[in-house]
């Protein structure tokens, strides 16, 4: 099947300028695509230019990248208009199977729901309304737009937190969740694990790495074998000059081993052998870093913020506390493998090409309708 992915915003920013990227492959959306290729369908993924990598990039399947206007007011970071998308889906509407796209408060999502109903999904991951303008606008389009465009047009959502969401607005929301999915292809999962633990995440200030920092000094000094750990960090940010000096002033600077920016390909043993993932975030959706870090056998500690948190509960899959502790560090370790066995059971089902197959299914019951 010919099956359309509209995605105008690959990556976060946190600015409105947004930072150039050497390549999207590394992205949730481009791994989707793959997924859907491994299955023998055909994707083509539609794309701001705004988010354009700043090099030459070949890619196995067509991605088409798409102009935004009015920037000042439709800003392409949070609600990107891109006046072309309807032409491009009415020239290829007849041949494609089925269109998939991004949230439902979207402009995107409208266009598509207005031209293609019938083989249009809304693949939805808020689970709150958007902050911009007090709220104002967000409330807005889910009581009134939503109500009004979408009600024949399927929600998937991306999680139970977004599932109950939306449900107060659309009436036609699956009950199967699909996640963003992973190409486990690339990430080897091992039972065998290492004194250390990893963050994947941008060094901002939501994400409270201060406070990992904090629990992981509190864990070292115990003493015994527990101050053998290391920390990884893998990111970057305005914050990380602060953090390497909060390393300092715990003096544990040599235990708290900065990466930067890393590749996937050297990223991924650093997880692989990580006793657990940590997250202390205060505010994000579902994080594909989390995703990653089960598909590679290795358990998260988490705050309830995340929405990956309900399958990471559910499942087993590490540990979810909203202000965890060293105490649960302790708990991770002593019971690592447990947690361990159990994610690398869990990791066919955060597959690109399990979650793709989910769509696929979808898009049958819709053209046999």
């Amino acid at each position: 099947m010919r099956i359309l992915l509209i995605n105008p915003i690959l990556y976060t920013s946190e600015t409105d300028k947004i930072p150039k990227v050497s390549s999207i492959k590394d992205t949730m959306i481009y791994t989707m695509c793959l997924g859907f290729q491994e299955n023998g369908d055909v994707p083509v993924l539609v794309a701001a230019s705004d988010y354009k990598p700043c090099t030459d990039e070949e890619y196995p399947f067509e991605v088409v990248w798409l102009d935004t206007a009015l920037k000042k007011i439709f800003k392409p970071r949070c609600l990107p208009w891109m006046p072309g998308l309807g032409k491009y889906i009415k020239e290829n509407k007849s041949k494609t199977d089925g269109i998939i796209t991004s949230e439902v408060f979207s402009l995107c999502s409208l266009t598509a729901a207005l031209i293609a109903p019938e083989k249009t999904i809304i693949w939805h991951e808020l689970g709150s309304h958007n902050k911009i303008m007090h709220y104002i606008p967000s409330k807005i389009w889910y009581h009134i737009v939503a109500r009004l465009f979408f009600r024949k047009v399927p929600i998937v959502a991306r999680s139970e937190n977004a599932r109950h969401f939306i449900s107060r607005f659309c009436p036609q929301v699956a009950k199967t969740i699909i996640d963003h999915g992973v190409n486990i292809h690339q990430i080897e999962a091992t039972a065998e694990k290492e004194n250390h633990f990893v963050v994947v995440s941008q060094l901002i200030a939501r994400k409270r790495i201060d406070r990992t920092i904090k629990v992981f000094a509190d864990f070292i000094n115990q003493g015994g074998d527990r101050r053998h750990y290391f920390l990884d960090i893998v990111g970057t940010g305005d914050k990380e000059q602060e953090l390497k000096c909060l390393a300092e002033t715990l003096r544990i600077q040599e235990k708290v081993i900065f990466h930067g920016r890393l590749s996937h390909p050297a990223m991924a043993p650093i997880v692989a052998k990580a006793k657990a993932m940590l997250v202390y975030t205060e505010k994000d959706n579902s994080m594909v870093s989390i995703v990653e870090s089960i598909a590679a056998g290795t358990p998260v500690v988490t705050t309830p913020v995340p929405f990956n948190s309900s399958y990471i509960k559910a499942e087993r899959l590490g540990i979810v506390a909203a202000e965890w502790d060293k105490e649960i560090l302790d708990r991770i370790c002593d019971q690592n493998e447990t947690f361990v066995q159990n994610c690398i059971a869990y990791r066919s089902r955060l597959s690109a090409s399990y979650c793709s197959g989910q769509f696929t299914e979808i898009i049958k019951e819709l053209k046999n309708k």
